[in-house]
């Protein structure tokens, strides 16, 4: 089957749809699919990618091309509208028309994010074409990319309770922010989140800790994506400092992102930016506002919640009943759990499940499933929520299409019903086909794809493949070797991977698959001799069904050997 990994899109987020596109270009089970990689630039763009860019380190390394990255600046292609006409170099890929997806693809996998990305936009173009593709449908999505909506939705089907404020960019005027500031602490207390309604990957989400008007004027302003930029403080900048700042803006991961939008008119390079900067502070003392052509229109502010916080998967079986995954604690090692926390090594650990009572695990999931069936989501999502001192659940953000990285939550969890990456991927495409099928859409073309498809992850299934042992000692360095060739042996499909870790006491132990994504070698060896959680056991008994279909018999022991040639079956080694 012709996979097309859609990834990139307009949206803030498309450096970490870029991850989860080159997951699935590289980890999708290559005897069953073949994945096809789709560029979709800012300008709407389908490009059919050369594969070789699939290990370009950003989009901005080969898009758009480097010859027209100019006076010292990275921008993306926002940054070039005159280019949004001109046809696409042949050596970057080939243009492809929605009307002609047919006939380069069979099936969408959606590694997009964020606007015109989650939100229904790109589902609704693919059903318009007939495409079955990875995810919700138009409905879940929609929910699933408005805070807003999400909040007074969940408390709808479980009756949550959570202050929120939603503030509209109209009532946000300068001369009312002492008062506005007032009333927020008042009824919300301090401190206060601050959200952009229509982000993901913690992009756009302040906290205000402090007593400061200052900091909750910056917070709000990060939330609508514009700066507040004094004579004062830009000429307070040399040459070089002028040059940091209008980088920092085409950083997605940190500035506001171009076209920016000063006083009506559109600034879409850093050049122009600082040009456009010193004309105006040269003759004027007038505070400006740099807003983005993309900045939201209203920002969500919430009671700050004390407690633990965690991420849930939920995933369906076959006949679509929910099956919520065992939830992973966030621990956090930073106050904000922004987009650098959340994808910077070092800001957070995480483990499986919440540290707390099995039956309080049990009632997270349980909420999960309600929440899931109650939105009107289907195929996946993950839930993030905070347990709180007392003991209360509060649910927010369902994420429709969770990162897609090796190491993301949902892939982490699904390990822990037995799944692997390759395993779960194609999980993701044989649910999300059954689920087009549901629509009434294409019904008999659709079902014919999925009975094809069945057959051969039945055969793959049940095939003998010869065992490749991997051998590793016990550092970070080998565990990070060993889990990237168990991942490659699993999406190759060539070997069954054998992975075997020669610790310290001078035993061999052959992990079971949930030990290869765990962050660190620490974490591998503090569960070497530990029981199974038995929310752990409980939730794989219940995926069993679906864990046999997609991975046959699935065992969880770890397997102690005194010597290497004690390992059944194993001929061939490969050693980090």
């Amino acid at each position: 089957m012709r996979i097309g990994v859609f990834f990139g899109g307009p949206s803030r987020e498309r450096e970490i749809s870029f991850s989860g596109g080159k997951t699935a270009f590289e980890y999708l089970d290559k005897q069953l699919f073949e994945p096809i990689p789709v560029f979709v630039d800012s300008f709407g763009r389908f490009i059919k990618l050369e594969h070789k860019y699939m290990y370009s380190g950003q989009i901005r390394d080969f898009f758009p091309s480097p010859e027209w990255q100019k006076d010292g600046f990275t921008a993306y292609i926002d940054s070039f509208p005159e280019l949004a006409t001109e046809p696409i170099p042949a050596h970057i890929g080939t243009e492809l028309s929605p009307a002609n997806f047919k006939e380069h693809f069979d099936f969408v996998f959606l590694a997009m994010h964020g606007p015109g990305c989650e939100d229904g936009a790109i589902q609704g173009l693919l059903e318009w074409y007939q495409i079955p593709y990875s995810g919700p449908g138009m409905m879940g999505s929609a929910v699933g990319i408005d805070k807003v909506l999400q909040n007074e939705m969940i408390a709808l089907v479980n009756g949550q309770q959570k202050k929120s404020w939603t503030l509209r960019y109209s009532q946000w005027i300068p001369e009312e922010y002492p008062l506005l500031f007032q009333v927020l602490k008042k009824h919300l207390g301090l401190p206060l989140v601050i959200k952009a309604p229509h982000q993901g990957s913690s992009i756009g989400v302040a906290i205000v800790k402090e007593d400061s008007l200052e900091s909750f004027i910056a917070a709000v302003n990060q939330c609508f994506f514009q700066i507040e930029l004094t004579a004062e403080n830009w000429k307070g900048f040399d040459a070089e400092g002028k040059r940091i700042f209008a980088q920092k803006i085409a950083n997605l991961d940190e500035g506001i992102g171009y076209p920016v939008v000063i006083q009506g008119q559109s600034i879409f390079k850093p050049q122009e930016l600082i040009i456009a900067l010193d004309a105006h502070f040269k003759n004027s003392n007038e505070l400006l506002i740099l807003s983005s052509s993309n900045a939201e229109d209203q920002v969500l502010i919430e009671e700050f919640v004390e407690g633990q916080e965690f991420s849930c998967g939920c995933i369906q079986f076959e006949n679509g009943k929910p099956l919520a995954l065992p939830p992973s604690e966030v621990i956090k090692m930073v106050d904000v759990f922004d987009f650098n926390a959340k994808y910077k090594p070092g800001a957070s650990r995480k483990r499986i499940p919440v540290d707390t009572t099995l039956d309080k695990n049990r009632e997270i999931q349980q909420v999960i499933t309600q929440v899931f069936e109650g939105l009107g989501i289907n195929v996946c999502v993950r839930i993030d929520g905070f347990l709180t001192p007392e003991g209360t659940i509060l649910l927010h953000d369902p994420n429709t299409i969770p990162g897609m990285s090796p190491t993301s939550f949902i892939f982490k969890q699904m390990a822990e019903i037995g799944l692997n990456v390759t395993q779960a991927l194609t999980y993701l495409i044989r649910q999300s086909i059954r689920e087009r099928i549901r629509t009434g859409k294409n019904t008999w073309q659709l079902r014919a794809l999925l009975e094809s498809l069945d057959k051969r992850i039945v055969q793959e299934t049940a095939s003998q493949r010869p065992l490749k042992g991997i051998l590793f000692e016990e550092n970070d360095m080998q565990y990070a070797f060993a889990k990237s060739q168990y991942g490659q042996m699993n999406a190759v499909g060539e070997y069954t991977p054998v992975p075997v870790l020669l610790a310290a006491d001078g035993n061999y132990y052959l992990l079971p698959n949930p030990f290869f994504f765990k962050e660190s070698i620490v974490d591998v060896m503090m569960l070497l001799h530990e029981e199974r959680h038995p929310l752990l056991v409980e939730t794989s008994l219940r995926a069993k069904s679906t864990t046999d279909f997609y991975a046959g018999e699935v065992n969880y022991a770890v397997k102690r050997y005194s010597a290497l040639e004690e390992i059944p079956g194993v001929t061939e080694w490969v050693k980090a």
